[in-house]
């Protein structure tokens, strides 16, 4: 990091098994986030404010969810000089997500498979641990973002449930929350995203949300997070939705079930949701249809196998007005984000 050269961690790190590795690394930001540790990782964050749905983004590289399902590290992946940080998927119970192994490189592509499963501590440990963080005493704090799905458990057609339970308890500690009906690896989740349970389900958060707000005397955005293995007329249909339901933006893309750029590799045939530079391209037309379908104004987020600032500026170029990494930050590194940052400030945003 910061003090390690990221090349020297990178080779311990992928000598341990995936998963143990990710452990290790969100112990090692956890533990070590509010302490003088965290001046190894520690980065100045690129200041680079951009307004999108109503909120001050410091600038306009994220964490993506997924990376931090119990919200254990928020001060920690702060520290490397994100803009905003979104921790997650919770579903409202803990559930230990599906067996292991579960997590698998494909280092030759600079990709990830993981069928983790939405595994997490539930909603109670969760918002516990947010309200542990301190980035909210800082003079410019970052945004959080909440990441919200269901129980593998829970029926779909009771889908919803789950998701405005969650809802109602994240909604007073978020800037925004995401609502994540993409992940391939909860059966039958990413059904949701056909028109009448889109619907079905948009309709019931978008009234349940406009009650919190009134309740808690402030509108927070929601945004729905879309896969990338979506036809053009899916993509039409998501876009009308979101636009009939008053929803405040989308998030594009997760992970993809698609194989063909990694054809041939070990762990390719694993099943899971790809991530990193093979669903770089992928996400980037579902954004340009997004974009085409939803006009200049609608609130995108564009992630999905960013590894350059380059990257992140085609993705903006895209239709993406704000970017977020996972998969590039533990192929790149911490260095990744304050690249993507000034790539982005010198690019000025959408052309």
């Amino acid at each position: 990091m910061s003090l390690i050269p990221y090349s020297l961690s990178r080779a311990i790190l992928f000598g341990m098994q995936p998963e143990a590795a990710h452990d290790f690394t969100m112990d090692m930001l956890a533990k070590g986030q509010n302490s003088p540790l965290a001046c190894a990782w520690r980065q100045t964050r690129v200041s680079d404010p951009v307004t999108l749905a109503g909120l001050s983004f410091p600038n306009r590289v994220g964490m993506a969810a997924g990376l931090d399902k119990n919200a254990r590290a928020i001060d920690g992946l702060g520290a490397m000089g994100f803009g905003f940080v979104e921790v997650g998927t919770v579903t409202p119970l803990a559930q230990p997500g599906n067996p292991k192994p579960r997590m698998f490189r494909i280092p030759e592509r600079d990709a990830l498979i993981n069928r983790l499963g939405f595994n997490n501590g539930g909603l109670e440990a969760f918002i516990a641990n947010v309200k542990k963080a301190q980035f909210r005493n800082q003079a410019n704090p970052l945004l959080l973002g909440l990441n919200i799905g269901k129980n593998a458990a829970t029926p779909i057609e009771e889908a919803t449930s789950d998701y405005l339970r969650c809802l109602d308890a994240v909604y007073p500690h978020a800037d925004y929350i995401t609502v994540n009906i993409s992940s391939p690896n909860t059966k039958n989740l990413r059904a949701l995203q056909s028109d009448e349970a889109l619907d079905a389900l948009l309709s019931a958060l978008v009234a349940r949300r406009e009650q919190l707000a009134r309740e808690h005397g402030r509108h927070k955005p929601v945004f729905l997070k879309i896969a990338p293995d979506l036809t053009e007329e899916q993509v039409a249909v998501i876009a009308a939705s979101l636009q009939a339901h008053g929803m405040d933006g989308v998030i594009a893309t997760n992970t993809t079930i698609s194989r063909d750029a990694v054809q041939g590799l070990q762990h390719a045939e694993e099943t899971g949701g790809l991530s990193g530079r093979p669903v770089f391209e992928a996400s980037n037309a579902v954004i340009r249809q997004l974009r085409a379908a939803l006009g200049p104004q609608f609130p995108i987020i564009g992630v999905g196998g960013i590894m350059s600032g380059a990257d992140a500026v085609e993705k903006i170029k895209a239709g993406a007005d704000v970017v977020q990494i996972y998969t590039g930050l533990i192929y790149k590194g911490p260095a990744l984000v304050p690249e993507i940052a000034q790539a982005l400030k010198a690019q000025g945003g959408r052309r």
